[in-house]
């Protein structure tokens, strides 16, 4: 079965000037390719990767270029226009993706970048986005366990930290005293499950939590000391964002961690990095 607004692997079933038609099963019969999209070969039979979507006059359409996201994500996009219907804005087609106005939780403007659910409106087939994320999330139980690593977007900033939408189904929140690092809206990044609340609540993490997240580092600072031909320009005088972009850790969690591998003889502490102790 088609899924419109996302990858589809059709067969082709007719070759013609201004392109080629997909098979596109009984719910759509035939759909065009245009030319500019047919890859340089492409014969009767062959099986095309495309993303298949309503083109300007709303007819099903094919193509190979790739979308920003497609229905189902979250994504940051651009508003390139406003019309009397609502914003628009660009997901990387030719033809740009509408936001309702029942569809926007303020007022928009061109050269926004909003972050957007896309979907496919049940009432006119059409493919649209929404910043309303809540009617998208915590629909079902979270199935995360404390200490599950996961994949998040962020999604906006609060007064307590930031809200995350985590593995495109429910809502977390990273307090701000886990948010080191440089976090922004639409920004993805893997995190781990802190906290699940009574409330149903998820409190994110950017850090293993404990002893494992101490381990991990350790070993991680052991294999690119190694990489590194045994010196690393890190210590614990180092800027707290050189750190993040080197391990993704806290500068509180680093210093801990060259302290035990000191401890234990692993490394020497300079004034400007850490070396492997050859002895």
């Amino acid at each position: 079965m088609i899924k419109v607004g996302q990858y589809n692997t059709l067969e082709v079933v007719k070759i013609v000037d201004f392109g080629v038609f997909l098979d596109g099963g009984e719910d759509f019969g035939n759909i065009l390719l245009p030319k500019s999209s047919v890859p340089e070969g492409t014969s009767l039979g062959d099986h095309l990767e495309v993303f298949v979507y309503f083109d300007s006059e709303d007819d099903i359409i094919a193509t190979t270029k790739q979308p920003l996201a497609q229905v189902g994500d979250f994504a940051l996009l651009k508003i390139v226009g406003i019309s009397g219907v609502g914003a628009f804005v660009d997901w990387g087609l030719d033809k740009d993706l509408l936001v309702p106005f029942s569809e926007q939780r303020r007022r928009l403007e061109v050269g926004q970048n909003i972050l957007v659910r896309i979907y496919t409106d049940k009432a006119s087939g059409r493919i649209v986005g929404s910043t309303k994320l809540n009617r998208f999330l915590d629909k079902t139980p979270a199935p995360y366990q404390v200490g599950d690593e996961v994949k998040v977007l962020i999604a906006e900033t609060t007064e307590l930290g930031y809200k995350a939408v985590i593995e495109d189904l429910h809502w977390g929140l990273f307090f701000k005293t886990e948010a080191f690092g440089k976090l922004f809206v639409g920004k993805k990044l893997k995190a781990y499950i802190k906290e699940i609340r009574p409330d149903g609540k998820i409190n994110l993490s950017l850090q293993k939590a404990g002893k494992a997240k101490v381990d991990d580092l350790a070993d991680k600072i052991l294999t690119a000391l190694e990489r590194q031909g045994g010196f690393l320009p890190l210590s614990d005088k180092s800027a707290p964002d050189d750190i993040f972009k080197a391990f993704r850790t806290s500068k509180a969690t680093f210093k801990k961690t060259i302290g035990s591998l000191y401890k234990k003889g692993l490394i020497i502490i300079e004034k400007d990095g850490i070396r492997l102790n050859d002895n």
